[in-house]
């Protein structure tokens, strides 16, 4: 699915949205819901690509595959929460949607705890001692 059927999709979902949302807001959220999932779907084939790609960029450069699985792994919680976030908002939940933002960013930095201390560790053996 390329970017002009999924805008397409999305104003059509939008437009939908804004016309049920008076009657049944529910029903529009559900609406909304079920589109941004349904986006993500289309969009797996091209993340699978993605991380295909740049696992074999990290084989040709020797990289330790954990680093690169821990990175991709960051992002994938970096883009959930963003998009439960902006669901909660979408709910007129503000407050859940920090709390959501809030619990990504903290997941992040315990995923990222290895790789700081890696690089640590390796800025410290290039010191002189």
């Amino acid at each position: 699915m390329d970017i002009i059927q999924i805008v397409g999709l999305g104003l059509i979902a939008t437009f939908l949205a804004l016309v049920v949302k008076e009657q049944k807001p529910l029903f529009a959220f559900m609406l909304t819901v079920f589109v941004g999932i349904t986006i993500f779907l289309f969009l797996i084939d091209e993340i699978t690509k993605i991380i295909q790609m740049l696992e074999g960029i990290a084989e040709q450069a020797n990289m330790n595959m954990v680093y690169l699985q821990t990175i991709l792994k960051i992002i994938g919680i970096a883009y959930i929460a963003e998009f439960g976030a902006q669901i909660a908002k979408d709910a007129g939940q503000a407050s859940i949607a920090s709390k959501i933002e809030l619990a990504g960013k903290i997941l992040i930095l315990v995923m990222a705890i290895p790789i700081l201390t890696a690089v640590i560790e390796m800025v410290l053996s290039l010191l002189p001692t």
